[in-house]
C-alpha cells in the first residue's frame, strides 16, 4: 500500500532543495571568479639634495685687480683633514717638488704675507687656494697643504714647497719626485679663470725692458710689466681679459733670449 507525502511536506522539500542548489550555485561562482590586481604606480625618484660645497675663502677684489684667496692660519685646518678622509682625488700628477723661502713680510700670490711654517705649496696653474695633498714618492710620505702662490719656475719641478710643507713629506733640504692629489678647487680647473705669460728669468734688466717695450708694440692693449727677481729679471704680459687660450697660444709661440715663457693663472 502507497503512503501518500501531505502536499505541506512535498512544499517544504522543494524550497529546500532550491535553497540547496542556489548555494551550491553561489558557491561554485565564488570559486570561479577571479578578482583582477589593482596596478600600482612605479614609486617617483626624488633625487638626492646637491652635495654641499665650501664656500671659497676669496675676497672681493679691488677694480682690474686679483682677489685675495685666504688659506687657514698655518695652511690647513681640521675641516680640511675631514674633507680628504671623505672624498676622493679630482686630479692627480707626478713631478719634482723642490722647496723654498721668502723674505720676511713679502706677500704670496694669493694675497697673503708669505710664511715658511705654513704648509702651502707654490704651483704654476692650480686655482689659488686648491686643497692638495703631496706624497714623496719615494718614502710615501704625505700631507695635506694648499696653494697660495706661484712657481716654480723652472722647467725641471712642479711643485715648490715651504719649509713646513717639506718637512711634512722628507724633502727638507733638497727635493724629491711626488704626486700631488687635488682635492678641492674653490674655481674651475678646466674653464674660466685669469691667465698671463711670465718669462725670464734674465740675468740682464736691460734685456727684460727690451722685451717689454717689444710685447707693448706686438700686442697694444695688454698689460707688460718687468719685475726683479732674485738676483734676476722677469717679463709678464696679461693679454685682453687674461683670456687662457690667447695665453697659452703666446707661450707657445715666444722664444725668448733668455729664459723661458710659462703660462701662469693668476686667480
Amino acid at each position: 500500500m502507497r503512503v501518500l507525502t501531505p502536499p505541506s511536506t512535498l512544499r517544504i522539500c522543494w524550497l529546500s532543495g532550491l535553497l540547496m542548489a542556489a548555494m551550491v550555485a553561489a558557491g561554485c561562482g565564488h570559486k570561479k571568479s577571479r578578482v583582477t590586481p589593482t596596478a600600482t604606480a612605479p614609486p617617483v625618484y626624488t633625487p638626492p639634495p646637491p652635495t654641499p660645497t665650501r664656500k671659497p675663502s676669496s675676497e672681493p677684489p679691488a677694480r682690474g685687480s686679483i682677489p685675495i684667496t685666504r688659506v687657514p692660519e698655518g695652511g690647513i685646518s681640521s675641516e680640511d683633514k675631514e674633507f680628504i678622509l671623505t672624498h676622493r682625488p679630482i686630479y692627480s700628477e707626478q713631478g719634482k717638488a723642490t722647496w723654498y723661502t721668502a723674505a720676511r713680510g713679502r706677500k704670496a700670490a694669493n694675497g697673503q704675507v708669505f710664511s715658511d711654517e705654513a704648509l702651502t705649496a707654490a704651483h704654476r696653474t692650480l686655482p689659488m687656494g686648491s686643497l692638495i695633498v703631496v706624497t714623496n714618492l719615494k718614502t710615501r710620505q704625505a700631507s695635506a697643504m694648499r696653494i697660495s702662490d706661484r712657481g716654480p719656475f723652472v722647467t725641471t719641478a712642479i711643485l715648490d714647497l715651504t719649509k713646513a710643507s717639506a718637512k711634512s713629506i722628507g724633502i727638507w733640504p733638497g727635493s724629491a719626485q711626488v704626486r700631488i692629489d687635488v682635492y678641492e678647487t674653490p674655481k674651475p680647473m678646466d674653464v674660466g679663470g685669469r691667465w698671463c705669460v711670465q718669462i725670464g728669468p734674465f740675468t740682464s734688466e736691460r734685456k727684460a725692458i727690451q722685451l717689454k717695450q717689444k710685447l707693448l708694440e706686438d700686442y697694444a692693449g695688454s698689460k707688460v710689466i718687468e719685475f726683479s727677481g732674485e738676483k734676476s729679471f722677469w717679463v709678464r704680459i696679461r693679454l685682453a681679459g687674461d683670456d687662457r687660450e690667447q695665453s697659452e697660444n703666446l707661450a707657445r709661440r715666444l722664444r725668448p733670449d733668455e729664459g723661458v715663457a710659462y703660462l701662469t693663472r693668476l686667480d
